[in-house]
C-alpha cells in the first residue's frame, strides 16, 4: 500500500554528491576567488538542479543535498548558541581512513536563537514540488562524540547539559516547522555506535557510563519532541560512519533495538542493512505494531555496483518475518555524501541507485 505522508516507500537519507560545479565553486572561495554571495548563486542553481531530478526520477521527497555544508553534523552545531566551529588536530579514525579534522566544542551554555538552516530549508521548501525534507543532526550526537568528561567545564552537572540540550533542540525543532517543515530527519550515529564493542569502551574513556546512555538519549529526544504538531513526521537515521566510503562501527542493533523502536518517539527508522556489519533482522521484531515505520537501508551508497533486484525483494520477505510489510519501506543505507568529499562512487551510479528503490517500491508497495 502506497504510503501519502514520510517516511514513503522509496525515500532516501538525505545527502547526495556534490556536483562539478559546486566543488569548484567552493574551492575558488576557499582562495578567496569570489565572495560567499557568489558561491551562495552556485549553490542555489546546483540544489534547484538536484530538487528537479529527485522529482524526474519519481521521488516523492526532495532534499537539497546538503549542498551547503561541508560536514553533516559540525554545520549545524557550530551555529547553536554556546558552541564554536574549529579545526582539530586530527579528525576522526575510520576504518582506513581519518575524516576532515573539522569539529565543534561547547564554549558556553548551550541554545537556540535562529540557525542559517532556516533559510536553507526555506530555499528548498520554495523551490520543491514534493515533501521538502529536512536533516539535522540528533542531539545525542553532540554528547556522545564529546564526552561527560569534557563537558565539566561548562556543565560540572550533566543533567543540567540534558536539560538544555532538549531545550535547544526542542527550540530548533519548532522553529524548522514554523518555517514549513513538516518532514525532519535526525541523523545519529550513536544507536548504531551503542552495538559496537570498540565505540563502547571509546566511551568509558570519555567519562560515560554506556549502559546508562541509552535512557539519557530517548528522554533527550522525547524532550525535544514534546508537543510536537501532529502533522511534524520525525525519522531517525541510525548511521555506522560515512566518510569516503568507509565506516566506523560494526554490530547487530539487537542491544538498542527494544529502546529504540519502543522508548524512542520518532515515527520512523532508517536502519542500515546493506552489509553483515548490520546483523540480521531479527530485532525488528521490537517494532511496535501501529504507525511506526523502519526503512531498510538494502541499497549500498559506498560502491557504485548495482544490487540485482531480486536479491533487495529477497531481503525485504526476510525481513517481513519479523515486521510486517506495511511497516517497513526501501531507501540506501546512508546518505552519498556526508561530508562534501563524499562517497566513491559516480552521480550516474547514485542516481541509478535511487531509481531501482522507486521500481522496487512500486512492485512491493504500489508507491508511485
Amino acid at each position: 500500500m502506497p504510503r501519502t505522508r514520510p517516511p514513503f516507500r522509496a525515500d532516501h537519507v538525505g545527502s547526495l554528491l556534490r556536483s562539478a560545479p559546486l566543488k569548484g565553486a567552493r574551492e575558488q572561495r576557499d582562495q578567496g576567488q569570489i565572495t560567499p554571495d557568489q558561491l551562495r548563486t552556485v549553490e542555489d542553481q546546483e540544489i534547484e538542479k538536484i530538487i528537479r531530478k529527485q522529482e524526474e526520477i519519481g521521488l516523492k521527497l526532495a532534499t537539497d543535498g546538503e549542498y551547503r555544508r561541508a560536514v553533516w553534523s559540525v554545520d549545524f552545531f557550530e551555529h547553536l548558541q554556546g558552541v564554536q566551529g574549529y579545526i582539530a588536530e586530527q579528525g576522526v579514525q575510520f576504518q582506513g581512513v581519518m575524516s576532515t579534522p573539522r569539529s565543534f566544542r561547547i564554549v558556553g551554555k548551550i541554545g537556540f536563537k535562529g540557525h542559517p538552516m532556516l533559510d536553507h530549508f526555506g530555499f528548498l521548501k520554495a523551490h520543491a514540488r514534493g515533501i521538502p525534507k529536512m536533516t539535522i543532526p540528533s542531539p545525542s550526537v553532540m554528547h556522545f562524540r564529546y564526552g561527560s568528561d569534557a563537558l565539566k567545564p561548562i556543565y560540572p552537572d550533566l543533567d543540567v547539559f540534558f536539560s538544555d540540550l532538549a531545550a535547544t533542540y526542542k527550540a530548533a525543532v519548532r522553529a524548522f516547522y514554523d518555517a514549513g517543515c513538516r518532514y525532519l530527519q535526525l541523523d545519529d550515529t550513536v544507536w548504531a555506535y551503542l552495538c559496537s564493542q570498540d565505540q563502547l569502551a571509546q566511551s568509558r574513556a570519555r567519562g560515560d557510563d554506556p549502559d546508562r546512555l541509552q535512557e539519557r538519549y530517548a528522554r533527550t529526544i522525547n524532550q525535544a519532541l514534546e508537543g510536537r504538531p501532529s502533522d511534524l513526521t520525525v525519522t531517525m537515521h541510525a548511521c555506522r560512519g560515512n566518510f569516503r566510503s568507509a565506516w566506523i562501527s560494526e554490530g547487530g542493533y539487537e542491544p538498542v533495538a527494544e529502546s529504540l523502536f519502543n522508548a524512542v518517539n520518532v515515527d520512523g527508522y532508517f536502519l542500515e542493512y546493506d552489509t553483515e556489519r548490520a546483523g540480521g533482522f531479527e530485532p525488528l521484531r521490537f517494532l511496535p505494531k501501529g504507525h511506526k515505520v523502519v526503512v531498510l537501508g538494502l541499497i549500498t551508497s559506498k560502491s557504485g555496483t548495482l544490487e540485482k533486484e531480486d536479491d533487495v525483494k529477497r531481503r525485504i520477505d526476510e525481513a517481513t518475518k519479523f515486521a510486517p510489510l506495511d511497516q517497513l519501506a526501501l531507501s540506501p543505507q546512508c546518505g552519498f555524501a556526508s561530508t562534501e568529499e563524499g562517497n566513491t562512487i559516480a552521480e550516474d551510479e547514485q542516481w541509478a541507485k535511487l531509481r531501482m528503490i522507486i521500481k522496487i517500491a512500486e512492485e512491493i508497495w504500489g508507491e508511485s
